[in-house]
């Protein structure tokens, strides 16, 4: 069965508390994404992990892990949720998925939102066990982002990299809407 898994990231507690925020599932091009994927026949998900905004991995882990994940399986992770799948998928290395892209990827280089939840060694052969590994960056992304893609591309095998112009962090604001056709295209 053709399914998908779409992380959003670590968002601020500005936005966790503002009533007039959506839950970061439902929020950006995360929500659009899913229902392209669904229309194409995937059975998409979207989880909202428990206080993402102060990101405990044991937590991303268990909410990650109630899905099947497979060879027809694609991977979306958004900042964080990116980081996440990056680590995930260096400790599980029996596991192949479709396709991984990780959009705007975080690793907070510096340590300063998290402690032990980038602990890990990375599997440079990640992309050997999916049909392609993608990531996906804008020139005017915060510079943690920036020192994340470079660690990335520097540490990860066979990436295919996309640069954007003006994306910022790929949030609705800076993208300008929800849609975001240039990942589905990358998909499907």
């Amino acid at each position: 069965m053709k399914t998908a898994v779409i992380l959003h990231g670590a968002p601020n507690h500005d936005e966790v508390l503002d009533p007039g925020v959506p839950a970061a599932s439902n929020h950006h091009w995360l929500p659009w994404l899913q229902k392209q994927l669904i229309v194409r026949g995937y059975e998409a998900h979207t989880p909202e992990i428990p206080k993402a905004c102060d990101p405990e991995y044991s937590i991303w882990q268990r909410e990650f892990e109630r899905f099947d994940i497979t060879h027809e399986t694609l991977l979306v992770g958004h900042s964080c949720g990116a980081g996440f799948l990056v680590r995930w998928l260096s400790e599980n290395r029996h596991v192949r998925v479709a396709r991984l892209v990780l959009v705007a990827p975080w690793i907070d280089p510096d340590r300063t939102r998290t402690t032990d939840f980038f602990d890990f060694e990375m599997d440079p052969e990640i992309a050997y066990r999916t049909q392609g590994l993608h990531i996906f960056n804008s020139d005017n992304d915060m510079e943690t982002v920036q020192t994340t893609v470079a660690i990335l591309r520097e540490h990860l095998h066979q990436v295919q990299y996309r640069e954007f112009h003006n994306y910022g962090h790929f949030c609705i604001e800076d993208m300008g809407g929800v849609e975001f056709p240039e990942l589905l295209h990358t998909l499907v």
